[in-house]
């Protein structure tokens, strides 16, 4: 393991940046507060796209505070962490869910820590989080879900079970034409349209993350009947897109202005240029392998293996109330609650808080988050 204090990241006081080689292939750069002290329960916080460790440093330092070692890794295809590959043409694999489970036991087991208190996943961190729990309660004994429910692991198919109706097709055949963002996602061409944006990644990136917050009005979600294209193509824009547009024409015409830029705390300009350089560096290709092993289906089988299976340790869930993440897959949010989780200790949805809940409403995210950690499982 080797310090490696990284310029491009401004850290807040208390955080430090290393790297820790050896991870199941990976090098991996981590962020860690509350690390001074030896011997606090620890806790792993999982990032989301197009995310960083980084997006964790409004929410380290409150933790930090109140007695615990937080660590937030770059994930497999992202950020400082290297050994992956970047190829859409690479190993698909490496990126399947349980192989990304794989990775955090190896960190773990490479800091010498033998169980967390907690493993806290944001965005698509949030199902990498729920799989930890699923599957080595003994090492993840409690966990916190941010934005994306866990329903579960998927079912096994019925036998004669008559095919699911092409989503896909119906989307594209609506009035006004439509298509999925995550099977957008999982094409060739979206690392490309992103990381060479007409407008500039970084603007890209701004208007990405406006668009996905409390700060853009129209973010109004409530649950959806059913995953049908009528249903489906009442979400904004960003999720389920016109057709012809890939994701950087989707977002540019929400592109805030230079005084709602200005007046954006929650991502300052200097914030925003940690993630515009680092997906420089990097493409997205890495992070967009999750979607394609996701979309792909090829990794069903094998998740199939633990269905039935529920998270029995703690388990709480967190959003913002103008997420539509909680809701983009009808049904998750309370499948998850009757069946995915045995133990879910509260579902809460966040004032004044959009997709990006940690960094938008740090401090109540803590709070949220305090009386569930402390609580004896």
């Amino acid at each position: 393991m080797n310090d490696n204090a990284n310029a491009t990241y401004p850290l807040p006081a208390g955080i430090r940046s290393r790297m820790v080689a050896g991870i199941n292939g990976l090098d991996m750069h981590v962020l860690e507060a509350g690390h001074e002290t030896p011997g606090r329960p620890t806790l792993l916080v999982l990032h989301g796209f197009p995310e960083l460790a980084y997006s964790w440093r409004k929410l380290m330092p409150l933790l930090a505070q109140a007695g615990y070692h937080v660590i937030a890794p770059d994930q497999r295809g992202y950020g400082l962490t290297t050994g992956w590959d970047g190829d859409y043409d690479g190993d698909l694999a490496a990126f399947r869910p349980l192989n990304l489970v794989r990775d955090l036991l190896g960190l773990l087991a490479a800091l010498e820590i033998t169980a967390v208190d907690a493993v806290i996943g944001h965005d698509f961190g949030s199902p990498v989080a729920a799989w930890c729990a699923l599957l080595r309660p003994d090492v993840f004994r409690k966990v916190a879900l941010m934005s994306a429910p866990f329903a579960g692991p998927p079912a096994l198919p019925a036998r004669n079970a008559a095919a699911a109706p092409d989503i896909h097709a119906a989307l594209a055949a609506l009035p006004r034409p439509r298509k999925h963002y995550q099977w957008y996602y999982s094409t060739r061409t979206a690392d490309g349209d992103m990381r060479n944006a007409p407008q500039g990644l970084h603007a890209f990136l701004r208007a990405y993350y406006h668009v996905k917050s409390a700060d853009w009005a129209p973010n109004q979600p409530y649950a959806l009947a059913s995953w049908s294209a009528p249903e489906l193509a009442k979400m904004p824009t960003y999720y389920i897109m016109d057709l012809a547009h890939d994701m950087a024409a989707t977002v540019a015409p929400e592109m805030p202005n230079a005084a709602q830029i200005a007046a954006c705390r929650w991502l300052t300009e200097d914030e925003l240029r940690v993630y515009s350089e680092a997906y420089a560096r990097s493409g997205f290709q890495g992070a967009l392998q999750w979607y394609r092993c996701r979309t792909s289906g090829r990794f069903n089988a094998e998740m199939e293996v633990f269905a039935g299976r529920s998270i029995d340790v703690p388990a709480l869930f967190i959003a913002g109330k103008s997420d539509w993440g909680p809701f983009q897959k009808p049904g998750d949010i309370e499948a998850m609650q009757t069946r995915g989780c045995t133990r879910m200790q509260g579902c809460h949805l966040v004032e004044g808080a959009g997709h990006w809940v940690q960094q938008e409403q740090p401090e109540r995210v803590a709070e949220l988050l305090l009386p569930f950690l402390r609580e004896r499982g």
